[in-house]
């Protein structure tokens, strides 16, 4: 048993030496993926974080949230189809994208809420309407549970947060990575673009937008020095429901927004969040999977634009001071 746990160590020690992928440096990931937008903000001590607050100045909030290893680079299609209308802002959360790891190491779904409203507060914001895929779509869940006041009309899009299906014993493969210190430390460093490649082909139906550069992104905004690591503490801390006592709280209109072909969170977990909230309408997209924004762009941001018209007149903030001011963009739509 002691030669074959050292061989299983050996062959171990051989693999990380040979396939490991070293951190890039955040000057050069800055570089290549900040944009003229792009700001870098502490909005709670120690915590600086990538993002972007652009668009109509005047026109209703629309803060945007990014699912798990994404960015918000996801939600560029949506900038690109209503920053004439809307007021977007888009950051990334805590050890994804070009803000790294947390301070604090606390990545649950009730850390990330509280950044979220960190960021609201460093915006200026009293009234928006906020919206989540994946990940972010039970952030955006839980945030507007407790602060439903503030909620103008809450967008889920493929979001987390529906219960596990009954029968969903087994503990996933990444949680168990995960939790086990020595194979973890090896995960962390061995990262080929082929992995992300396989893991974004399973998220996506409409293959036409997996495209190189879009592979890059992923892989090497997940190289942010201590992402990794970080992302490995995450899965370790676990998933958490928003239960429907937790719903309930919601009183704004929810418009839900699903890709019917998502193998990440199955469709079915639509319906859990049509039946908690009573408010809420469900629009599901044939042939498309877990990135409905990136998948069907002119479809899901003409929806977002209708509901957003739709509301009651939600009241657009005035920017704080110290945020620049660019003028609204003009590109075309994707």
């Amino acid at each position: 048993m002691a030669w074959i746990v050292a061989a299983l160590v050996a062959v171990a020690v051989v693999a990380w030496l040979v396939f490991r992928v070293p951190d890039i440096p955040v000057a050069t990931l800055r570089a290549k993926y900040a944009s003229p937008a792009s700001q870098f903000v502490e909005v709670l001590p120690g915590l600086t974080v990538h993002l972007r607050d652009e668009g109509k100045r005047d026109g209703v909030p629309l803060l945007l949230l990014h699912g798990s290893n994404a960015s918000l680079h996801t939600w560029e299609p949506w900038v690109a189809r209503l920053d004439d209308r809307f007021r977007i802002i888009s950051f990334d959360f805590p050890a994804h994208g070009l803000t790294g790891p947390a301070p604090d190491g606390q990545y649950t779904q009730s850390a990330y809420a509280k950044v979220l409203a960190a960021v609201v507060a460093n915006r200026g914001l009293t009234r928006f309407v906020l919206a989540g895929n994946s990940m972010g779509g039970g952030v955006a869940a839980r945030y507007a549970a407790d602060h439903p006041d503030r909620i103008a009309g809450l967008i889920l899009v493929d979001a987390s947060g529906a219960p596990y299906p009954e029968g969903a014993r087994d503990t996933p493969l990444a949680l168990r990575i995960a939790r086990a210190p020595v194979i973890r430390n090896i995960a962390s460093s061995i990262t080929p673009r082929s992995l992300i490649a396989a893991s974004f082909g399973g998220a996506v139906s409409n293959k036409a937008v997996m495209t190189p550069a879009m592979i890059d992104r992923y892989w090497e905004l997940l190289r942010y020095p201590g992402n990794r690591a970080a992302t490995l503490d995450r899965f370790a801390q676990g998933y958490s429901s928003v239960s429907p006592a937790d719903l309930a709280r919601i009183d704004a209109p929810v418009l839900i927004l699903w890709g019917r072909e998502d193998r990440f969170i199955p469709v079915a977990s639509a319906a859990y969040f049509a039946a908690h909230l009573p408010h809420s309408r469900t629009n599901i997209y044939d042939g498309i999977g877990h990135l409905p924004m990136e998948e069907t762009p002119d479809r899901s941001a003409a929806d977002v634009a209708a509901f957003i018209a739709g509301l009651d007149s939600p009241a657009g903030q005035t920017p704080p001071d110290s945020a620049p001011s660019p003028a609204p963009s003009a590109r075309p739509a994707r």
